[in-house]
């Protein structure tokens, strides 16, 4: 049986270190002390920035097979530790062990495409005599590394949103500092493990477990020449705010919506729907919350909602049965049982689910929902869906777009028209047609608009991100 250890590190410019033991990690099922790890306080946050800048040129100067070959003994040693990662990440994150070990997987492909990118990271030729007075003149450019890194990642996915700021980042050759979710710190920590075990130059890499207050040291140094953050909106954008001139990366929230047409497979689009709006109990950014159903199907598919939704397994997220495990805190789970009830108190119709014990909550779907309500304006990130029917696809497309985020969203439908004007006219990062918004794979570009964030994320778009170009122009003597 897969166990943990009583006490991590935190990893300081390559190596582990031990200054403390401060950080209490709870297994979010039990609630119980899993495990500690060191906090790391403001003067190690600032050797470790140090070490990041000390290392800018020796990072720059690996060579492409050299950062690949580090990428691809990463790869190599998530799966042989593929159990103890999945485990880790069960306790920590209260994520069902199947969902755990999906992500485990999702690790190892995030950082195999970067391995393979690594040595694809190309210029141009560019011809620069478009005129008589450049006669004479080529151009060519290249990407270089931006320069020390900062990187903030949440607790909801601590494998594979950290993997996407690390993986690009050793690829183009940046050092970094990453600042893990305090909540759940271990996955950040066994790749720092795995990374200490390479031949990267000393400071490449510091990983530290800090409280929100060590966010602001991660923000604010000038020295540091890139943000990426994945969390909240609210902190998001309070941290671009103190952000300075460095570029800033932001993946924030969502309130993802669905639209299932009349033609939809229904039986299909129910599978993919209720794993979308409940997998890994909700916490996602890009889970279903708003299921937009046409009226002629309306009540058939609500009733094959409800069904399917009160068959969920919900309990100890060891249990390879379990699909509903704890939400991240009772704190969490709390707030979004006050919207549920206070959806109700509106005017809202309880489906099914609607019951709190501790930091469980169970799988809830409500129609007739207020659009002023909290459960539809603002982000659940927890078991929770809405239902709501139309008989327009254009006014369907608009009810997608009546939100503050744009991430992604889903459309079930057979009409390769209506695919085409969901992709026009939808205010999101990405449209994903007969799938559920929540479908990603890790080399393709997401991101989101409005307040769903800045930029995109995916390993070449990241690199992109991470690098800059350096132009180069070259004069023929005339003769």
């Amino acid at each position: 049986m897969t166990k943990l250890k009583d006490v991590y590190p935190l990893y300081l410019n390559n190596e582990a270190v031990q200054p403390n033991k401060d950080l209490e990690v709870t297994d979010k099922y039990t609630n119980e002390v899993a495990f500690r790890t060191a906090l790391a306080t403001p003067d190690v946050i600032e050797e470790a920035i140090a070490g990041a800048v000390a290392a800018t040129e020796p990072m720059a100067a690996m060579a492409s097979y050299e950062r690949q070959d580090v990428l691809q003994h990463c790869v190599d040693r998530f799966k042989e530790r593929y159990d103890e990662l999945a485990y880790a990440l069960c306790v920590e994150a209260g994520k069902p062990i199947k969902d755990a070990e999906g992500e485990v997987g999702r690790l190892i492909d995030t950082f195999r495409i970067a391995a393979e990118e690594a040595v694809r990271n190309y210029g141009e030729v560019q011809p620069l005599d478009i005129s008589a007075r450049a006669k004479g003149y080529m151009g060519m450019w290249k990407r270089v590394p931006i320069g020390p890194c900062s990187f903030i990642s949440p607790f909801n996915f601590p494998l594979n949103l950290a993997a996407h700021k690390v993986a690009p980042a050793i690829a183009v050759g940046c050092p970094f500092v990453m600042k893990p979710a305090s909540k759940t710190p271990l996955g950040a920590i066994i790749m720092g493990e795995i990374l200490a075990e390479t031949d990267l130059p000393k400071g490449a890499f510091s990983i530290l477990p800090a409280s929100r207050d060590g966010a602001d040291l991660f923000t604010v140094d000038e020295r540091l020449k890139l943000l990426s953050f994945t969390g909240s909106p609210g902190v998001g954008w309070d941290l671009k705010a103190k952000a300075g001139k460095k570029p800033v990366i932001l993946e924030l929230g969502g309130n993802a919506a669905v639209v299932v047409d009349a033609d939809a497979d229904l039986d299909d689009a129910l599978e993919r729907i209720v794993f979308g709006a409940f997998y890994q109990s909700g916490q996602s950014c890009i889970g279903v919350q708003r299921i937009i159903i046409h009226e002629s199907i309306y009540d058939r598919f609500k009733d094959m909602l409800v069904a399917k939704t009160r068959t969920l397994v919900a309990g100890d997220p060891k249990d390879r049965d379990t699909f509903i495990g704890p939400m991240i805190s009772e704190g969490e789970a709390s707030r979004l049982h006050d919207w549920i009830e206070s959806a109700v108190a509106g005017g809202a119709t309880l489906l099914c689910g609607g019951n709190r014990k501790g930091n469980m909550l169970e799988a809830t779907l409500l129609e007739n929902v207020d659009t002023n309500a909290d459960a539809y304006r603002e982000e659940a990130f927890g078991p929770l869906a809405l239902l709501s029917k139309f008989s327009d696809f254009s006014a369907a497309l608009n009810e997608v777009n009546d939100s503050k985020f744009g991430l992604q969203a889903g459309i079930f439908t057979r009409d390769i028209f209506k695919s085409l004007d969901a992709w026009d006219h939808l205010d999101v990062g990405g449209v994903v047609i007969n799938d559920v918004p929540s479908y990603r794979v890790d080399n393709m570009p997401y991101g989101g608009v409005k307040d769903s964030g800045l930029g995109r994320e995916g390993i070449r778009f990241a690199m992109e991100d991470m690098t800059e170009i350096r132009n180069l122009v070259i004069r023929r003597k005339p003769g």
